[in-house]
């Protein structure tokens, strides 16, 4: 299939540049697979399409601060994204010792005369020095910071925000950000972006979900350079997927081994889901990591409803989305989507396919 068949044309007002002010309140457009006319509900609706025996599947992962800032020994500013810890601790646990080092694999921006060795500097007593080249994008960087790594990034850190919601440097949505590019429900750090359909939960709209008995079963995926890496093959089937931490507990397999209906808050807990299920659609209680893309064609073994974001043309996540919709179902709402004038990405509103 050719990656250019799942694009399209997004006016640049559409694109969300804050989130909504209440949580619950953004828009969600209701896509029924069984052919029924699009719905135009908002977020606070979502319980009404909801019924007892179902379980919804959330990814509490918590993203970190993982945006740095640090200047060069010739005084020019230097943007560092974390990707993830070197070595992966799920692979070779024995040999991290975070009170002694932190290792990094980052991309660093701009990345034009970066060399082995050399330094970035954030204050007096912490700097980070490139070590290693990993690819034409990804470098290797080991921290040494006064703080323990974790506090040091939430003194420096900022919020790791995709790169089509604009800030400035004294913006002082900044400091909200740390907040709303979060869920509520987030509790596992680990993530560099954030599982957007999440959002829209506030704690009124979960407790009006417990008063109806639907439970809620947490799984956990780091999201990582894999998920929002764009897709540069001109066929789709020969993108390659980064691998991401996911994990899942006995006691929410069991849940949802048991619901009538598993209906996956995201993109990320779909992946999760389809990543420990087996052919018959059971799901394992897992530790691992996953390299799953999903695109149309692919057959869903678990998820069986899917609440999610509006997401960026030729992505893996659209493609995703495409795959459990139908191709030609998912463009037509999308197009509704930008008549209606619907918020779309990260901090935009959201579909609920069903």
């Amino acid at each position: 299939m050719k990656l250019e068949h799942f694009n399209y044309e997004l006016p640049q007002s559409r694109i969300a540049q804050a989130p909504c002010p209440q949580r619950d309140h953004a828009r969600m457009m209701v896509l029924d697979r069984g052919g029924k006319p699009l719905e135009h509900r908002h977020f606070y609706d979502f319980p009404d399409f909801v019924r007892k025996g179902d379980v919804l599947v959330i990814n509490d992962s918590k993203v970190i601060p993982a945006r740095l800032i640090g200047t060069k020994e010739t005084g020019s500013r230097i943007e560092i994204l974390l990707l993830s810890r070197y070595p992966d601790p799920l692979t070779a646990p024995e040999t991290v010792n975070k009170e002694t080092e932190e290792i990094w694999d980052v991309l660093l921006k701009p990345g034009k005369r970066i060399k082995l060795g050399m330094e970035i500097f954030f204050d007096d007593s912490d700097r980070a020095t490139v070590i290693d080249r990993i690819s034409d994008k990804k470098w290797r960087v080991t921290f040494h910071t006064a703080l323990p790594f974790e506090l040091f990034l939430q003194q420096y850190g900022k919020a790791p925000l995709p790169p089509y919601i604009k800030r400035e440097r004294k913006d002082r949505q900044i400091q909200q950000d740390r907040d709303r590019y979060q869920t509520i429900y987030a509790r596992m750090p680990g993530s560099i972006a954030a599982p957007t359909a999440g959002f829209h939960f506030s704690e009124a709209l979960f407790k009006s979900l417990q008063d109806r008995e639907i439970a809620i079963a947490p799984v956990t995926l780091h999201v990582g350079f894999g998920t929002f890496t764009p897709i540069e093959t001109e066929e789709i089937e020969d993108h390659v997927m980064e691998a991401e931490f996911f994990s899942i507990s006995p006691e929410s397999a069991e849940q949802i081994n048991s619901a009538r209906r598993v209906i996956a808050v995201g993109t990320t807990s779909t992946r999760v889901l389809e990543s420990a299920a087996d052919e018959q659609g059971r799901v394992q209680p897992m530790s691992s990591q996953s390299r799953l893309f999903i695109y149309p064609g692919y057959r869903f073994k678990r998820v069986q409803a899917l609440l999610t974001n509006f997401h960026l043309p030729k992505s893996s996540l659209f493609l995703l989305a495409c795959a459990f919709a139908g191709k030609e179902r998912l463009q037509q709402a999308y197009a509704a989507a930008i008549q209606e004038e619907y918020r779309f990405y990260s901090y935009g509103d959201c579909m609920l396919i069903i």
